[in-house]
């Protein structure tokens, strides 16, 4: 992702955009209000008929300011977790940053992860290299860097730590029954109980410093039964190692937090911490959580022009310069569904009619009959956003759309298939100040 400046808008007029805001009154709460001047500043610089090709590539606009309330919210839900940020989420500089400077931690699952945290000046304390299958010349690179903490699942894996790693700490991962969530992890990964059990063995055996257990309830953790019984499980591997001499440290808790469920979560993991590790009976336990969704996600939105367009009797199509290939990847890879909304209609900035609606059911109100199908700029067919969607304005060729809550595993994917850059500008504005 391409960075650029922050950005505090001040002018909003432009003869090439009507500009819909009569008065202050009207603007909204601050955050809608920056990143609506922000889009209108950035597209009322673009004039599609006479501009350079890279000119009118798709663009984000990101709100530290949300990441920032983020990460508050979080530590007042659950102040007995640590924040870790997960860089795999989304890895754009400023963002990371922001949490550096908030004192959070990293989650990293490689050596690159890890390279770019250290080069801007995260402390490899703070880093746990959470990833349970690791080549070993990178567990080599975090041994020579500093980086202690790792997960691991296996016995080879153990073996490997034992002999390229010997001083690292490890965080046995065990495994969740996380089947009903978005993005499920533990058919890859997790040991199960009765092979958490051979691998404390095998590091008592090989005197390894055994800190903690580690999980992941799945990304989008819908059935939270799975929160409960992992926590369960975490105390059942820690009663064994104690059996075995070890007094565990350290609980990661992973991720699968979404803003629109975590209070939700939130509360059953801080019942099921105070049952099966009482403040009172952990006095020195250090529990950690891997934040990825749930801090980026709405703090970006994704803006992109539209191309093309093209009629039959059935369906409008509309065609897009970003797609499944680009920063929407998510659409196939973490099984996102995404609402295009539109920005600007023949030309008319139309952002606030619509930013706080659902733009289907404000299309059903404006064009009951319309129906939309909206396609990415590859040439391959499989390049499609929405096949079929509702829009609220009317859109030609030289208009934009905007996808709100777009900045987890969007721009980390992205490729450059068919010529198409995945290096897209990011504008910052800062809500919270």
């Amino acid at each position: 992702m391409a960075p650029s400046v922050l950005v505090q808008p001040a002018s909003l007029s432009n003869a090439g955009l009507k500009n819909t805001w009569s008065s202050a009154s009207e603007f909204p709460p601050r955050a809608e209000s920056l990143l609506g001047a922000t889009l209108l500043s950035k597209i009322q610089s673009v004039d599609h008929n006479t501009c350079e090709p890279d000119e009118l590539d798709p663009f984000f606009v990101c709100d530290l300011g949300e990441l920032k309330r983020l990460v508050r919210l979080w530590r007042a839900e659950m102040p007995r977790v640590e924040p870790f940020y997960a860089v795999k989420c989304n890895n754009d500089e400023k963002l990371l940053h922001t949490l550096l400077q908030m004192g959070l931690g990293f989650d990293c699952a490689s050596k690159t992860e890890i390279q770019q945290m250290l080069s801007l000046g995260a402390d490899p304390a703070k880093i746990v290299y959470a990833n349970p299958c690791k080549a070993v010349p990178h567990v080599r690179y975090a041994r020579q860097n500093g980086v202690n903490l790792t997960t691991v699942d296996s016995v080879d894996e153990v073996r490997k730590i034992a002999a390229h790693h010997p001083d690292c700490g490890l965080l046995i991962r065990i495994h969740t029954d996380d089947a009903d969530a978005t993005c499920p992890l533990s058919i890859k990964f997790g040991a199960s109980l009765h092979e958490a059990r051979l691998l404390v063995q095998e590091c008592a055996r090989l005197k390894l410093n055994l800190e903690g257990v580690a999980f992941h309830v799945g990304s989008g953790c819908k059935n939270f039964n799975t929160i409960e019984t992992a926590i369960r499980d975490s105390r059942m591997v820690f009663d064994y190692a104690a059996s075995l001499g070890y007094t565990l440290k350290m609980l990661d808790i992973g991720g699968g937090f979404s803003k629109p469920t975590f209070h939700a979560s939130a509360t059953v993991f801080r019942s099921a911490l105070d049952t099966h590790f009482a403040a009172e009976e952990f006095p020195d336990l250090y529990i950690f959580s891997e934040l990825g969704r749930f801090l980026a996600a709405s703090c970006f939105t994704l803006a992109v022009n539209v191309t093309s367009k093209r009629s039959d009797e059935f369906q409008e199509r509309i065609y897009v310069n970003d797609g499944v290939y680009g920063n929407l990847n998510c659409i196939l890879f973490d099984h996102q569904e995404v609402e295009p909304k539109v920005l600007t209609s023949h030309g008319r900035f139309v952002f606030h009619s619509n930013y706080n609606h659902p733009e289907k059911e404000l299309a059903a109100a404006a064009n009951p009959s319309k129906q939309y199908s909206v396609w990415g700029p590859t040439c391959d067919g499989l390049d499609c956003i929405t096949p079929n969607c509702k829009l609220s304005q009317e859109v030609v060729a030289g208009d934009w759309l905007y996808f709100k809550d777009t900045g987890a595993y969007t721009s980390a994917a992205a490729t450059n298939f068919n010529g198409f850059s995945a290096n897209s500008e990011c504008l910052y504005i800062d809500s919270y100040q």
